[in-house]
């Protein structure tokens, strides 16, 4: 999988085990509902480092937290 796929697995992790609803997590965010819907429909290209931080701090989290998960790890991801 690649990095956006990634992410968008983490975010429905992470909506899951907070009980949240992506409507509430671009709230808590600042995103707009397209930039999320992108990342989670794999439209997106890649997710810049200010979207992660975004998403991160929408779930009350450090980056670091929410890249420790085993869908990060480099034999996991296709970096073509």
């Amino acid at each position: 999988m690649n990095i956006s796929q990634a992410v968008a697995m983490r975010i429905r992790e992470l909506l899951k085990e907070k009980n949240l609803t992506q409507y509430r997590l671009e709230q808590n965010a600042g995103l707009s509902h397209d930039t999320v819907k992108s990342i989670m429909k794999g439209k997106a290209k890649g997710v810049n480092l200010k979207t992660l931080v975004a998403i991160s701090d929408g779930f009350g989290m450090t980056v670091s937290k929410f890249l420790d998960s085993d869908l990060f790890l480099y034999d996991n991801l296709n970096m073509d």
